[in-house]
């Protein structure tokens, strides 16, 4: 990925947390974290955090790449979807469940890429965790407002966390250009 790319900071100067860009979401058993994989967003975490979610994007890149081509898209929006259990014995899951409302739409995934091995198995033992890659229409744009639903549950933070996103841009951009890292 070019580091010169118009409008976009350069990576190695946030200093944010994945948690700090995640929403959460809780369902009965289940806890369900969402952060999104958008380059403009992802360049403002930690160097580490940055590299990390960098390096799950391009070890996916040839079936993020098919996505596009089976669904005739140019522009793709990726989510990193968490999946932790929150109760004792089994609990089970559905992938197909997470939706993203955003610019007067829901946004259901074109595909979901397991990253943790037994995710298709839709189930979770007690603290467990499975993990995927969230492919959706590029047409979702997380710097908009946006509300992430699982079943019946909803949250809405990320208005909360657009703020904190362009407080760090304008941070990276002071830091950048000072050439101090953070």
């Amino acid at each position: 990925m070019a580091d010169t790319l118009p409008g976009l900071v350069p990576p190695g100067f946030g200093t944010l947390k994945q948690d700090d860009l995640s929403v959460r979401l809780q369902s009965s058993s289940l806890q369900v974290r969402a952060t999104p994989l958008d380059e403009s967003i992802i360049r403002l975490l930690s160097p580490d955090s940055y590299r990390a979610m960098s390096e799950l994007k391009r070890s996916k890149q040839d079936a993020i790449a098919a996505v596009a081509r089976r669904n005739a898209v140019r522009e793709l929006s990726l989510w990193y979807v968490s999946f932790f259990a929150v109760e004792r014995g089994e609990t089970r899951f559905s992938p197909r469940e997470f939706i993203i409302r955003n610019v007067g739409r829901d946004f259901r995934p074109l595909e979901v890429i397991p990253l943790t091995p037994g995710f298709g198995e839709q189930r979770l033992r007690q603290n467990g965790r499975q993990d995927a890659l969230y492919v959706f229409d590029g047409q979702l744009d997380p710097q908009q407002p946006l509300t992430v639903g699982y079943a019946t549950a909803q949250n809405d933070d990320w208005r909360n966390i657009l703020p904190q996103i362009e407080r760090e841009r304008a941070r990276v951009r002071g830091r950048a250009a000072a050439g101090r890292s953070p």
